[in-house]
């Protein structure tokens, strides 16, 4: 069972009983739905606040120097959210692309992470070569687009 489902649940349960105490005309069923509706009503306010909390502060973008990282090896099913997780231990992350296939969608199992200078180097010494979720990351700093189009030129 899910954490937020017990709470609901235990909530609703002791208005239940709170409710057939104050009111014991009322049949138990009644004070029981009763006391879940309540119950939810509390919980799913309380977690729009929380929600709003944490948006204002992931809205916050690092303004220093930044550099991107290549991170290549990345398993199929990992979502931005990890890739944020892991690499701000090393430093403020301002964004996370995952790249996908453009015909199916499914991810490609690499992606670049923007992140302030100072943590791209420690991330960039401490995770590559890393495992992760059953794989070993390869961690760079990525290569410009412009710089790589001069270097075809140069080329051909």
């Amino acid at each position: 069972m899910q954490k937020p489902f017990l709470i609901v649940l235990i909530i609703a349960i002791l208005g239940a009983v709170a409710i057939h105490f104050v009111a014991p005309e009322l049949n138990a069923a009644v004070a029981f739905f009763t006391g879940a509706i309540i119950a939810s009503v509390i919980f799913s306010l309380k977690g729009q606040s929380t929600e709003a909390g944490d948006n204002a502060a992931s809205v916050e973008q690092y303004t220093g120097p930044t550099m991107t990282l290549y991170v290549g090896n990345l398993p199929y099913r990992v979502h931005e959210g990890e890739v944020k997780e892991l690499f701000g231990k090393y430093g403020p992350v301002n964004s996370v692309r995952l790249v996908r296939d453009r015909k199916t969608g499914r991810r490609k199992g690499f992606g670049f992470i923007e992140m302030s200078e100072a943590g791209a180097q420690k991330a960039m010494s401490k995770l590559n070569e890393f495992d992760f979720q059953e794989r070993t990351l390869k961690v760079r700093e990525a290569k410009s687009q412009d710089s790589d189009k001069s270097e075809r030129n140069e080329n051909a």
